[in-house]
């Protein structure tokens, strides 16, 4: 009887993963080209004798034989400005999770997780209500959020926008 338990207790075990195995048959061992003519796949490596399949590297990357590839058959479409900035935006409704008084500003939102990854400035939009006097320290603000801010009691302190563009070097003399 105390056999059977062990046995029952066995099989319903977590397996060990210093002990874990692919099913029997699942792996096939790999092929080992050109090692002579008894494995069959020997001189030509089972690639037949000559031609463009043969040789390495084969064929050009986008090449459809002659014929005009995808990628010039169609058009352009749009650029990458590479002068463009990425404004996180924070509607005032999200708001609530600041105390009445405290300062709000990009790194006060970034503990919050309201606003995430790297972004070049923050924008506080209106939607939604605020019923706090909060400080904020911010890049814009939207014209119905400045209201909803003011009304609260609370204050905005925008700031200066980054100088963009290269760097001018100071001219001497």
């Amino acid at each position: 009887m105390a056999e059977e338990t062990t046995e029952e207790a066995a099989e319903t075990q977590v397996p060990v993963l210093s002990r874990l195995a692919p099913a029997p048959g699942a792996v096939r061992p790999r092929k080992r080209k050109g090692r002579g003519i008894g494995s069959g796949l020997g001189k030509t490596c089972g690639k037949g004798q000559k031609g463009q399949k043969t040789r390495r590297p084969f064929g050009k990357l986008h090449f459809e034989g002659g014929q005009m590839p995808l990628q010039r058959r169609l058009p352009k479409v749009g650029f990458n400005n590479i002068f463009s900035l990425k404004i996180a935006t924070v509607n005032v409704s999200a708001l609530s999770v600041f105390e009445a008084g405290s300062v709000v500003d990009a790194a006060a939102l970034r503990a919050q997780r309201l606003v995430r990854g790297a972004v070049d400035g923050v924008k506080i939009l209106g939607e939604g209500d605020l019923e706090r006097a909060l400080t904020f320290k911010v890049d814009a603000v939207s014209k119905s959020a400045r209201e909803k801010i003011e009304k609260a009691g609370g204050s905005i302190e925008l700031i200066p926008p980054k100088p963009r563009g290269p760097k001018k070097e100071a001219t001497q003399g």
